[in-house]
């Protein structure tokens, strides 16, 4: 039996670094990363472009690098999106069956997403995402997937997702700039929750909080389906940040202590080896304890949890997270941050990382890859019910992928 292979390419573009990978996706679901590169970012400003030649340098970069170790060419690319223009409302939409008392179709299914998608949004703004949460069917909820079953009336409760018009033309022209195609664009903690949740707790309810460079992503999912989506706009970069100040010393060289020596809470020190810091200018190098730099990373970070445990607290199903809490991002790849994070949410934390077989070719199992997996993971078209992600809800959504990105 013959297996046919095709090359994906995810590209996420963060505040801090625009990574690309590609990996080869065999039609019986097998993934292989066979290239990865990797790029400063200098361009965003929490999570949003606001330098066009700056990002467009750093995408053709993180992308030539990226072909270079596959050997070959990415002709599109599937991309993230970000910011706090992000906006999640939740909405309903009703139809009557085609075919009254007959069986529901897959046209039936569309029309009433479609339904549900009309709602007033600003001539500013452009829907990214319609993600459904449960269907009716007559009357009767909770069902993932109507195909089929007979009724008459068919209701769907969404969650839908809108972006910036300017934010979303702006990662179009740095793509096409770079000279690449844009596949598909995905907000990205949704691209993150597919492949670090787990269907058990996607189905039980938790939250999902990605604490990248520049901007904290909320998501919180119960019985499969997104209730919320939000950002803030404070992330790892408000900790480099407060270390620059509060030890005297540049910014890079703050950056390289958080990443290199820094510790989330005092009491998940392990070590009395002094840190050696730069000072400004001539002022020769000095050295710090390490519980000095965990004792100014700790409370940012602490501050960041606080700001994300408020924003659950206010979404809907905020308060049925049975699973608890999974952390990403950049700011989750610091040693003792679930240490704190169970401490803020008083609840079960958990560090995702991306899976084994993401493992090696620069990629090196960090919280703060999984955006560029993730993005892969959804371009393979993968079944995502399982460890990897998303189950019915998503193809469900899926079916409205074509149609939605004819409008953006």
């Amino acid at each position: 039996m013959t297996t046919d292979k095709r090359t994906v390419t995810g590209l996420d573009i963060g505040t801090s670094t625009v990574t690309a990978v590609m990996a080869e996706v065999s039609s019986d679901g097998d993934f292989k990363v066979i290239g990865v590169g990797r790029a400063p970012s200098q361009g965003l400003r929490r999570g949003v472009i606001v330098h066009l030649e700056r990002t467009t340098t750093a995408v053709a970069r993180a992308l030539a690098d990226a072909e270079m170790m596959a050997g070959e060419k990415a002709d599109g690319v599937h991309v993230n999106i970000n910011g706090d223009h992000i906006r999640g409302v939740n909405s309903r939409g009703v139809i009557a069956v085609a075919h009254r008392g007959g069986a529901i179709g897959d046209e039936d299914v569309e029309r009433v997403l479609q339904a549900a998608r009309a709602v007033p949004v600003p001539p500013d703004r452009d829907v990214l995402h319609v993600l459904p949460q449960e269907f009716l069917v007559d009357g009767h909820g909770g069902i993932k997937d109507p195909t089929g079953m007979v009724g008459a009336r068919l209701e769907v409760a969404v969650h839908i997702i809108t972006a910036s018009t300017l934010s979303i033309g702006n990662v179009r022209h740095c793509i096409a700039e770079a000279g690449y195609e844009l596949d598909s664009l995905t907000l990205s903690p949704l691209a993150v929750s597919d492949i670090a949740l787990s269907e058990r707790e996607r189905e039980m309810g938790v939250a999902l909080v990605d604490v990248g460079a520049g901007l904290t992503s909320v998501v919180v999912i119960v019985d499969d389906a997104v209730r919320h989506t939000g950002a803030l706009a404070l992330g790892g970069r408000n900790v480099t940040n407060d270390l620059a100040i509060g030890l005297r010393t540049p910014l890079d060289a703050a950056e390289t202590i958080k990443t290199t020596s820094g510790v989330a809470c005092g009491e998940c020190v392990t070590t009395d080896v002094p840190i050696d810091v730069p000072s400004v200018g001539d002022q020769p190098t000095r050295s710090v304890s390490p519980r000095v730099v965990a004792a100014i990373i700790g409370p940012r970070l602490e501050e960041i949890l606080q700001l994300a445990k408020a924003e659950i607290r206010r979404a809907p199903g905020g308060d049925l997270l049975t699973a608890g809490i999974v952390l990403s991002g950049g700011g989750a790849a610091l040693p003792g941050a679930g240490v704190l994070a169970e401490r803020v949410f008083d609840l079960p934390v958990r560090v995702a990382r991306p899976p084994d077989w993401a493992a090696g070719m620069g990629l090196t199992g960090s919280p703060r890859d999984l955006g560029a997996v993730g993005l892969v993971v959804r371009a393979g078209g993968l079944d995502l019910a399982g460890p990897r992600g998303g189950g019915l809800m998503h193809r469900m959504a899926s079916r409205l992928a074509h149609a939605l990105s004819q409008l953006i």
